[in-house]
């Protein structure tokens, strides 16, 4: 089979490659699934840079899939009834960091993380959803949101914004406000990178001043982070993805007297750290909606497909949307 291998063999960057190696071999625990489509990530990009300290080289990189199941390695009938089923799923801490990836013509997954795929979901489609919609899901469980919340969704246009959005409208949430840079997308907040106060206005005047109860930050500004903690109510609660790029401050300020008083709750969310058995059952608990139509996934129109042999060059050193073709 092919698959792409990303080595280290030195402190530089790791190489990525298209390699040619056996079908892995059955192992107790884990299914043969023959990839049919695999989405490349910005965290599979990170990946391939070196950016993750506990990933194992060499690996196969490789976070989300679609698929078939070809073989199972428990013999009874209930797990044998797997096979020739179509699946899909993510990785969390596992997949692509410490056991080979799905950027592969086939892999072996955890039995305990195979998921049937929706069927309203086309394979293309159902290989980009994992880690944004799990992202997502994270983000609004750690914050215990509920449906009398308020919630604020900054980077609302993004692939996990956009997710949080609809799970949380789907969780029956009293307020869904969406924040994005992009207003010909209509957000009820325009973000500018020069002018945070607009945010300050734009809650309170959507709130009628009392401010919001979860925010859900995907977008890794310090600067605006700082202006839309000022804006959690009592008991508030600010879930975060990411955070800024490159070579510069990782460290916020906020007003620690008015956190305390307000009993704010800040929740760093890594969607790399759960094990792959608690982001198969995340997906699980998505799938009813996504069946009924209250979580849209994107439409593969909107993604670049390209053969593995290409992927490196027109995927992975390329920005965009894409999915790579295991055929």
């Amino acid at each position: 089979m092919k698959a792409l291998r990303l080595t280290r063999v030195s402190p530089e960057s790791p190489t990525l490659a298209v390699s040619s190696f056996p079908i892995p071999q059955l192992k107790p625990g884990y299914a043969l699934v023959r990839i049919r489509y695999a989405s490349i990530q910005p965290s599979d990009r990170l990946n391939a840079q070196g950016l993750f300290p506990f990933t194992r080289f060499p690996i196969v990189p490789g976070r989300d899939y679609s698929g078939t199941v070809v073989d199972i390695a428990d013999k009874s009938e209930q797990s044998r009834s797997w096979i020739g089923k179509n699946v899909y799923g993510t990785s969390g801490s596992g997949l692509s960091f410490q056991i080979d990836g799905t950027h592969s013509q086939y892999c072996l997954i955890p039995q305990a993380a195979l998921i049937e795929m929706p069927a309203s979901l086309s394979f293309i489609q159902a290989a980009t959803v994992g880690v944004p919609f799990t992202t997502a899901q994270i983000c609004l469980q750690r914050a215990q949101v509920k449906e009398s919340d308020v919630v604020l969704v900054l980077g609302a246009t993004g692939a996990v914004g956009s997710a949080a959005v609809q799970m949380a409208r789907a969780m029956g949430c009293k307020q869904v406000l969406t924040a994005a840079r992009h207003g010909d997308l209509n957000p009820d907040i325009v973000l500018s990178s020069s002018n945070h106060a607009a945010v300050l206005e734009g809650i309170a005047a959507l709130t009628d001043g009392r401010g919001v109860d979860v925010v859900i930050d995907t977008v890794g500004d310090l600067a605006l982070m700082s202006v839309a903690v000022e804006q959690l109510a009592l008991k508030g609660r600010y879930s975060w993805i990411t955070a800024p790029k490159g070579d510069v401050s990782k460290r916020l300020s906020f007003d620690v007297f008015q956190a305390y008083r307000k009993e704010l709750s800040l929740l760093g969310c890594n969607s790399a750290a759960p094990p792959v058995e608690d982001t198969a059952e995340y997906l699980r608990s998505m799938s009813g909606w996504i069946d009924q139509g209250l979580l849209g996934v994107q439409k593969e129109s909107e993604f670049r497909v390209v053969k593995l042999d290409d992927a490196i060059e027109a995927g992975y050193k390329k920005p965009g949307k894409v999915v790579i073709d295991m055929e």
